[in-house]
């Protein structure tokens, strides 16, 4: 618990001082007197004062603001040349536009140090969608779907990894999809509603690549290093059978002791056979490894080539929130898929558990979150001011102040009912708070 707060506040704290500096560098780029800069909202905690700015941290840690001079409406003004309001739209533009645009910028440069330090993946996520099980009851096997299958197309939307099948059912959890597939060269396409799972509601039809253990560690002096097994050797097959579990290849190990087993492996592209003889320890046949479910693959790029990655990266991440904002207003999304601070609190400290890398990954993620979606033209939040602006650019007329009272009144409400929602979904993520709702 202590982590995940601790990575929360971490997380938080540096997104919202970086989306919050981007609205006062440029605000006083364009000379406009700034009056607080505050990370978090509430009673003050700490304070100090530099100038005409009132520099502070506050109590909630859940946001922050810059005040600036002439910018609210119901504040008289002086017309003074500093004020917020005397600037003219494009530097006001600038102004709301630069705290997301610094969020937008934040997740690439992150996101490409955290590739640069290399990085592990799944080597089955760039290979074909071909079916390696699926499993019992599950959406797949109710539709039809059997092991060989390969999947090209879901919800309309061409499908050439897994990756991008992983990608493209996530979102789409309780809603019948298309699924299309080939089968001995003929295409057939099935209606499968994905099953939610976790308690983040991400979509799953049931079905899994073919997959192979992977050596991770040897231990030093153990029956496999004698036999001249190396860590990275992948495990294809034991006396002639497939190896596709890693739990099934370690029950076979430990019902072997002292018998030779003959080892196919894969290395370096290679299939090569080692006999391995497991040795009784603890009334089990042990070989002295680690191992992997899974392949994985290495990611090493340039410096260069990790920008390119991350930009990629982002560009992914980006069509995936577009795709689900527009589910949501479509209802083709479910709002229990949104996450608020207690989400994003697990998520922080099951990375921060993981590794530097992972929290910064995620870190990357949040951060184009908050930018992307500071953007949508929902009053209130910068996307909405920018909305108002270039409307009134539209008409070449400014709103009357009622007019954009009610405007941002109307902001508020939607923010306000997207809070309700995202605060209930994480609540209802807390077992013992759960078990309490009777309707769940």
């Amino acid at each position: 618990m202590f982590t995940n707060f601790l990575a929360f506040i971490f997380v938080l704290g540096v997104l919202v001082f970086v989306h919050e500096l981007g609205h006062f560098l440029v605000a006083r780029w364009h000379g406009v007197r700034v009056l607080t800069f505050s990370l978090g909202f509430g009673p003050r905690l700490f304070s100090t004062r530099r100038g005409d700015t009132e520099y502070c941290i506050s109590i909630v840690p859940l946001g922050g603001y810059v005040k600036m001079a002439g910018e609210n409406p119901d504040e008289p003004r002086s017309g003074a040349s500093d004020e917020f309001m005397s600037k003219t739209k494009w530097q006001r533009f600038q102004v709301y536009v630069a705290g997301p645009a610094m969020n937008i910028a934040l997740a690439l440069v992150v996101m490409t140090f955290v590739l640069y330090s290399g990085a592990e993946a799944p080597a089955y996520e760039e290979q074909p969608a071909v079916i390696g099980s699926v499993t019992a009851d599950s959406p797949a096997a109710r539709a039809g779907l059997q092991k060989g299958d390969r999947i090209v197309a879901v919800a309309g939307k061409p499908v050439a990894t897994w990756e991008q099948l992983f990608l493209t059912v996530m979102p789409r959890a309780e809603r019948e999809i298309p699924v299309e597939f080939e089968r001995a060269g003929a295409r057939q396409t099935v209606q499968i509603t994905p099953e939610a799972q976790t308690k983040f509601q991400m979509g799953d039809i049931g079905v899994a690549p073919e997959t192979h253990p992977q050596i991770r560690e040897l231990i030093a002096g153990g029956a496999a290093e004698k036999a001249g097994l190396q860590a990275g050797d992948v495990m294809m097959a034991v006396d002639g059978a497939p190896v596709t579990s890693d739990r099934d290849l370690v029950k076979t190990i430990n019902d072997n002791a002292g018998k030779a087993l003959s080892m196919q492996v894969k290395r370096q592209g290679r299939l090569e056979t080692i006999a391995v003889t497991p040795v009784l320890d603890g009334g089990l046949g042990k070989i002295g490894v680690r191992f992997a479910p899974f392949e994985v693959r290495t990611i090493e790029p340039s410096f260069t080539q990790a920008i390119g990655l991350s930009a990629k990266q982002n560009l992914q991440w980006s069509t995936m929130i577009f795709e689900a904002v527009i589910g949501l207003v479509k209802g083709e999304t479910s709002p229990k898929q949104l996450m608020g601070p207690v989400a994003i609190a697990q998520l922080s400290g099951g990375a921060a558990r993981v590794s530097w890398v992972a929290l910064f990954g995620l870190m990357a993620m949040i951060s184009l979150n908050l930018g992307i979606l500071n953007l949508l033209p929902i009053p209130v939040l910068d996307g909405g001011h920018i909305f108002i602006m270039a409307v009134e650019g539209l008409f070449r007329r400014d709103f009357s102040i009622a007019v954009k009272e009610k405007m941002l009144l109307a902001g508020f409400v939607v923010l306000m009912a997207l809070m309700v929602t995202v605060i209930y979904n994480d609540l209802m993520r807390i077992e013992w708070i759960e078990r309490l709702v009777p309707w769940r």
